[in-house]
């Protein structure tokens, strides 16, 4: 059992626990909200945030970035000290505080907590450079969000406007929707809809021969 991380050493050792084949915690810790307010961002259960990020890590980043080349993580593992902040400042209408309650992000950006059903999950906000370099006009996310319902076994996906951002989660039980805050906003398919099951390679079809054509 590894115990939480308190001095600089443990902290250190944590960081370098290996996730996935290129992914190490580490890649995980940065928080823009900690980092400004001085809060330590480390889970109170350590064990269960590297079961549920290395799950996130084996069957969803390392799969799409051997796909897709290197993808830059933005935010993920938040503790519940820095999540409830950024709820509490998001909910004084703060800029840059982007937090859903501690209750609603257990399983999601809260690695270490299970969710209400005694589930684990993780999620991370990602980019994948390859695809915004090739794909920007409106819309265009779609395309690797299909491409990601298709192939890999995601939870769900979250996508933002600024470089195709998005939220990309593992869960025990998935439930596969994929959601916007960028254009067309709103839901783009979830279970019992009837774009949800079957092949969507009309809609993705093209974006692997353009990242093979970045790399020529």
């Amino acid at each position: 059992m590894m115990r939480k991380s308190t001095t600089v050493q443990s902290l250190t050792d944590f960081g370098r626990v290996r996730l996935s084949k290129t992914f190490f915690m580490r890649d995980f810790l940065f928080s823009d909200i900690a980092s400004v307010h001085g809060f330590n961002n480390v889970p109170d259960d350590p064990d269960l945030a590297i079961a549920a990020g290395s799950r996130l890590c084996e069957e969803l980043l390392e799969p799409l970035q051997d796909r897709f080349g290197r993808i830059a993580i933005r935010s993920a593992f938040r503790s519940k000290e820095v999540n409830g902040f950024g709820n509490q400042m998001q909910r004084a209408g703060k800029a840059g505080y982007n937090c859903a309650a501690n209750e609603s992000n257990y399983a999601g950006h809260i690695w270490d907590e299970r969710d209400a059903d005694g589930y684990m999950g993780a999620t991370a906000c990602i980019v994948v450079p390859s695809f915004w370099d090739s794909f920007q006009q409106e819309g265009d996310w779609q395309k690797l969000a299909w491409w990601i319902h298709d192939h890999l076994p995601h939870a769900g996906l979250y996508f933002f406007p600024k470089l195709w951002a998005f939220n990309i989660s593992w869960h025990e039980r998935p439930v596969k929707t994929i959601q916007s805050y960028t254009a067309p906003k709103g839901t783009l398919t979830a279970p019992g809809m009837a774009n949800f099951d079957g092949s969507h390679e009309a809609a993705w079809q093209g974006i692997e021969a353009a990242f093979q054509r970045q790399q020529k």
